[in-house]
């Protein structure tokens, strides 16, 4: 009877000791994988538990019904905003006839800041523009910043100089458009999930609508309607742009406040999220990008008057533009579906390649003497273009994570306004000192190049992290199982020095 009871015991013994280091290694699991998404910047394991421990039943997306409407209004909005940025070198003739003076040895340079200052100011607010996103939501973000943009346009009607289009064009409308551009992307996560890709390219496609389209529609315009009556005009594009933003109505629950104190405001996490810093990837990624746009939007600006100065006044130049917009078109089509078989972040070859060939097509731009080898230089700029621009999101997924890839690429943008602020400047300005574009141009395909090169580097830092990743975890397993042996060991050892003293 004794014996039998210390047999018990010794088993319970054992089963205690085998519990313990299966406790233990599932509580090193745990610590090992929430320490791998702190560092990768990959939280949505932690965002999901919570929902599902409180019982609350997956968001279904509706995959159609009024989010066909949705997508509509954002292709109107990626237009409209786009479609105006990429015609500036049009209105950029008309500002240099208004406002010029022959005596103006600085004309170019002067003039050009109003078009580069417009642009970099819808990449500069877009971190900001984020966060506002994430506090009031894609409907009031959006409106609000079409009524503002709206009023840029209006005001930049009626101004007499270029000193005050600094402020109302570049600055005003600008940042309206910022406010109304990064909501209409992320609304579309509300309604679509495996149809998502399918309606990004939809709605992405809508700047080259514009972008062919407006050319012509400004050129004509300004001949018979003048500048500022052409502005007014535009600024229809923005009233409906407004009332789209209405069509915006949230799906997803809001993102959660800060209940621990009860207060409103939002965390400071919410505000500025430093995972996304933690991979050196990104950060690569997020430098080598504005590294490479230094002369990225100096075609956009200066290409029409330099075409004008090559090939006389009576050149068709708006046909440049159309190329761009429709081979942009096409490359997001084309390369947004390669980018499927791409696996990880090779994806990012796909932009290194991109690099390179606008970085050569910009150099080839002084170098064509004839009006049809300007059109094949500019379908090509086009055709890479859109490849550049279509697969920024998912290299952003695949670096950061789903979680925090919205801050990811709001960080990028706002990183994107320096060198697309400077660069056509200082192409006007070589071109008000030397007299051509030819150097201009030259300069502008170098840092595509450099910054492709800089990206060639991401695909080696990721595979060394992960390969470093996979053996600190067998590292971590292979502790584990010497602690499981030697807990096992011990057990054994328990149970024959305890038979003896049972038996007595």
């Amino acid at each position: 009877m004794t014996q039998g009871n210390n047999a018990t015991e010794n088993d319970a013994g054992k089963d205690a000791a085998a519990v313990e280091p299966a406790e233990e290694k599932r509580l090193e699991e745990a610590a090992a994988a929430e320490e791998e998404k702190k560092e990768n910047g990959d939280s949505k394991g932690a965002v999901q538990e919570p929902l599902q421990g409180a019982g609350e039943e997956e968001f279904v997306h509706p995959e159609g019904g009024w989010g066909w409407i949705v997508m509509l209004a954002a292709m109107w909005c990626n237009g409209s905003v786009f479609g105006i940025q990429n015609a500036f070198g049009i209105l950029f003739l008309s500002l240099l006839r208004e406002f010029g003076n022959e005596h103006d040895e600085d004309l170019r340079f002067r003039t050009a800041w109003v078009g580069s200052l417009s642009m970099g100011m819808i990449f500069f607010c877009s971190p900001i523009v984020s966060v506002f996103t994430d506090i009031l939501g894609c409907r009031v973000t959006a409106v609000g910043g079409a009524a503002v943009g709206l009023v840029g346009l209006l005001a930049s009607s009626f101004v007499k100089s270029l000193g005050p289009l600094y402020f109302t064009y570049g600055i005003v409308f600008a940042c309206g458009c910022s406010f109304a551009y990064q909501p209409s992307l992320v609304i579309l996560g509300h309604y679509f999930k495996k149809r998502l890709g399918l309606v990004n390219g939809i709605v992405t496609a809508g700047s080259s609508v514009f972008t062919i389209t407006l050319p012509f529609l400004l050129s004509s315009l300004l001949e018979k309607v003048g500048l500022q009556n052409t502005m007014r005009v535009l600024s229809i594009l923005m009233f409906v742009l407004m009332l789209a933003g209405f069509t915006y109505r949230p799906l997803l629950p809001c993102k959660s406040a800060n209940t621990r104190t009860g207060s409103r405001c939002p965390r400071m996490s919410q505000i500025f999220n430093i995972n996304i810093w933690k991979s050196l990837g990104y950060r690569i990624w997020a430098f080598g990008i504005p590294a490479a746009l230094y002369g990225y939007f100096v075609p956009y600006v200066h290409l029409m008057n330099h075409v004008e100065e090559r090939f006389g006044a009576d050149a068709n130049k708006e046909v440049l533009l159309m190329c761009i917009g429709i081979t942009s078109g096409v490359g997001r089509l084309i390369f947004g579906r390669v980018a499927d078989y791409v696996q990880g972040v090779n994806k990012v070859y796909l932009q290194v390649s991109s690099f390179l060939v606008i970085g050569l097509m910009s150099m080839m731009i002084p170098l064509c003497n004839i009006f049809g080898g300007l059109i094949a230089v500019c379908l090509l700029m086009g055709l890479f273009d859109g490849c550049f621009i279509c697969i920024m999101a998912p290299i952003a997924f695949e670096l950061v994570g789903s979680n925090d890839v919205s801050q990811a690429i709001g960080f990028l943008l706002g990183l994107m306004s320096v060198p697309m602020t400077v660069g056509p400047p200082i192409a006007g300005f070589l071109r008000d000192r030397l007299g051509s574009y030819d150097v201009a141009f030259y300069l502008a395909g170098i840092p595509p190049i450099i910054g492709g090169a800089v990206l060639c580097l991401i695909p080696w830092v990721e595979a060394r992290r992960k390969r470093r990743e996979k053996e600190e975890a067998q590292k971590g397993q292979d502790v584990v199982q010497r602690m499981i042996d030697s807990d096992k060991a011990q057990g054994d050892a328990l149970c024959k020095t305890g038979d003896p003293e049972s038996v007595l």
